[in-house]
């Protein structure tokens, strides 16, 4: 279908919203059982007809048919699932909008389709997507991640792993291992959001060992998981060392016959754990990531010496230290050490938009009244928009900030 097509198509929409108000979708929520015939009932509280969203809104229902269309996101799984791990543009975006639409696109669609097939009695897969800069790699991150959420799995994201190695704002010495530093306010800052996205999973899930955090306070064996958080977030020192505790339970517990859960381990800027590091020492020397407790930690769930799960993380170029604007590959970013800890895995490359996912968010756009200037509702302005964007998300959509 040509651009000129599409647009006359959308022009049709809006005039059909005056005289058709709903119509009824030809697939149910039972992931796209036809129904027997198309009715229109303006009682109904279904979304407006457009060519560019989609009414299908579980992850995993959505097919290669709705590639370039946007699907909604509820509200409460936004507040629980992505308490803190959608981009900040993303998020102002939202509030603008009033709504939370996400675009399904081919590389998280690949992802989920491999996750639904996935055997997990066998090592946690692990799944790297790559891409240039703004092409939507967080996105596709968190739309794979609201599947998993969906399927009922448990979720440890890690938002953006280069603020672990950056900007620390409290750094002490370990009080388990004196080799290590640990970092106490993201520590318990990722505690609380844990606990917000698992909360029915903390009472399930038992500790498998004792823990001693002073000669006063300590949790026992057997105890909720939802414990062991609580002492984290309420004793901040003791956080660093809790997060570790919190992951080697999940890490020795996913995949057991009783442990009754699937883990999805989400990691963005995965980069950033074989990267360099601006903390310093009292001394002023660097402070490589291998010294912090949280990464020393968090390499492990990288691993797949586990299973029950699977690993989904990102690259980032946004938040790399000391790397070229225009590394992208992950021989680049990730370097040998951490290609290397990271094979096997499978790549997924997250490319800018095509014809048809640009022409769909540039109509979405116009739907949100987003683009203002008269220019930008021609041909020559739509033009201008793809020349000065090169189809790329992110650029795209500061671009049209300012029309």
């Amino acid at each position: 279908m040509s651009p000129f097509q599409i647009m006359a198509l959308y022009r049709l929409s809006f005039r059909l919203r005056q005289t058709v108000a709903y119509v009824r979708p030809l697939h149910t929520s039972g992931c796209g059982q036809q129904q027997g015939a198309l009715a229109v009932e303006s009682e109904t509280r279904q979304e407006p007809f457009s060519i560019f969203r989609t009414l299908e809104n579980d992850p995993a229902c959505q097919s290669e048919k709705h590639v370039g269309q946007y699907y909604t996101l509820p509200s409460a799984h936004i507040h629980t699932l992505f308490p803190h791990g959608l981009p900040q543009r993303y998020q102002l975006q939202v509030k603008t909008f009033n709504e939370a639409c996400v675009m399904v696109r081919q590389p998280a669609l690949e992802v989920i389709s491999c996750l639904k097939k996935a055997d997990y009695s066998k090592p946690a897969p692990r799944f790297l997507f790559y891409g240039v800069k703004g092409s939507g790699k967080t996105m596709s991150l968190c739309h794979t991640v609201h599947f998993c959420s969906t399927q009922g799995w448990l979720v440890l994201h890690i938002p953006d792993a280069h603020l672990w190695v950056k900007n620390c704002k409290e750094l002490l010495p370990s009080s388990y291992n004196a080799s290590r530093f640990d970092q106490p306010l993201q520590a318990s800052n990722w505690l609380r959001n844990f606990r917000v996205t698992n909360e029915h999973f903390l009472s399930k899930i038992k500790t498998r060992q004792r823990y001693v955090w002073t000669k006063r306070e300590f949790t026992e064996e057997g105890r909720p998981l939802g414990e062991l958080v609580d002492q984290g977030i309420s004793r901040v020192k003791s956080s660093s060392d809790v997060v570790g505790a919190v992951m080697k339970e999940l890490r020795l517990q996913s995949g057991q016959p009783e442990a009754g859960f699937r883990m999805a381990v989400a990691v963005d800027g995965i980069n950033a754990l074989w990267g360099k590091s601006t903390i310093k020492k009292e001394d002023k020397s660097p402070v490589s990531p291998e010294e912090l407790t949280l990464v020393y930690n968090l390499k492990k769930m990288m691993k797949n010496d586990w299973c029950g799960g699977a690993v989904i993380t990102a690259l980032s170029q946004t938040g790399s230290l000391y790397t070229p604007s225009s590394a992208h590959l992950p021989q680049e970013l990730l370097g040998e050490e951490g290609f290397d800890s990271m094979d096997p895995f499978v790549p997924v490359s997250v490319s800018n938009y095509s014809e048809k996912e640009f022409e769909s968010c540039y109509l979405y756009y116009l739907d949100r009244h987003w683009l203002q200037h008269p220019q930008t509702r021609t041909e020559e302005g739509k033009k201008e928009l793809i020349f000065l964007s090169n189809r790329n998300p992110s650029t795209l959509e500061r671009l049209c900030a300012f029309l």
